[in-house]
């Protein structure tokens, strides 16, 4: 109930004017109510936005970001001693190339390399002797091919392209892939080097498979790069795991898990232990994540955590690493264990940086 003094004092004195009086009075003291009241909630609601503004922009900001202005292209490899192979794409990248090039010429560097036990030429051979060798590719369209369990043919990087451009497929094994390879003008090579062949002979002693961490910082390449007309790429290859068992196959080739790209949003590949990964899609997982609003940086973060939590035990003794780009070159990389370290060539330089992982030192 309004209660007004002065109202009631002058009531006898202004009998013909005290019900309009009380009227405007009413009125008036409504109208202010009702402005406080709003007010009020404006103020509230602004409080609202100003309460989640940090979280929000934190997760959105990049996404907001000017999408005309293109990103400088990169190349980006798992592993520091794959400089080299970033080196090569970068320099095709800066001179024009199409990302695809670039980044098949990147991986044939290490699969050449007779030094590089666990990629092409020179792999560590499974248990009962044969060098097998997986590889994926993938261009800005989403289309992707693969071969595996490929025997004697130095460079599955540049069969699973073909099997990407050439056929209705996306994925070769075995001796139809070898067949394959050989009908596109590949030839025939021994990939078992004497380095590789004593390592094999020493393991068949004690025929003890595991797994070994960051074994000499290196394994399987996994590459993405990106052209001057912002066309995100990626490729995968490895000799896999060193005296596997005969037949198997682990992440490398399989699309969503070794590789995924989306040109939309971004890319992931991966190195380590394949299981783990095959079992979570891992790469496919990350580029989601991007998709959803994470920083590459984050989405890897968001990956190897939930591997960790879905696999506690076989993570004490398995490494897994992932890299991750967005369509704006911003980089992210992160592994169970220690150790993990890229490769990126951008503006010029080539340098290896260390990734953060899940497990500190």
């Amino acid at each position: 109930m309004i209660k007004n003094d002065n109202i009631v004092k002058n009531r006898a004195s202004y009998p013909e004017f005290y019900g309009l009086r009380v009227y405007l009075q009413l009125h008036l003291t409504i109208i202010i109510m009702s402005n406080s009241r709003r007010s009020f909630l404006h103020r509230s609601f602004l409080g609202a936005i100003a309460a989640t503004t940090t979280t929000f922009w934190d997760k959105t900001a990049h996404l907001l970001e000017n999408t005309n202005k293109k990103p400088t292209p990169f190349a980006l490899a798992t592993w520091g001693p794959n400089t080299k192979a970033t080196r090569v794409a970068g320099d095709m990248l800066l001179n024009g190339a199409y990302a695809l090039d670039a980044v098949e010429a990147g991986v044939r560097v290490p699969e050449a390399d007779p030094e590089d036990t666990s990629v092409g030429y020179g792999g560590m051979p499974d248990r009962d002797g044969f060098v097998t060798l997986d590889a994926c590719i993938m261009d800005e369209k989403g289309m992707a091919g693969s071969v595996c369990g490929l025997e004697q043919i130095m460079h599955p990087v540049t069969v699973a392209r073909s099997v990407l451009e050439k056929t209705p497929h996306v994925m070769l094994v075995g001796t139809g892939a070898l067949d394959y390879a050989l009908s596109i003008g590949l030839t025939k090579e021994n990939l078992l080097t004497e380095n590789a062949r004593k390592a094999w002979e020493s393991w068949k002693v004690t025929a003890n498979y595991k797994p070994v961490i960051n074994v000499e910082r290196h394994d399987t390449i996994g590459m993405l790069c990106m052209d001057q007309e912002n066309r995100l790429v990626g490729a995968c290859s490895t000799s896999g795991l060193a005296f596997k068992m005969r037949g198997r196959v682990g992440d490398s080739p399989i699309i969503g898990a070794g590789l995924f790209i989306d040109n939309e949003v971004g890319g992931a590949t991966c190195t380590g232990l394949g299981e783990i990964v095959l079992r979570t899609l891992g790469s496919f997982l990350v580029v989601e994540e991007m998709r959803r609003g994470a920083s590459p940086q984050k989405a890897t973060e968001i990956a190897i955590k939930r591997i960790a939590r879905k696999y506690p035990q076989q993570c004490k003794d398995a490494q897994v690493g992932f890299i991750a780009a967005d369509k704006k070159g911003n980089i992210g990389a992160y592994s169970i264990h220690p150790g993990f370290n890229y490769a990126i060539f951008q503006n010029g330089e080539n340098k290896v940086v260390e990734a953060g992982s899940w497990m500190r030192k």
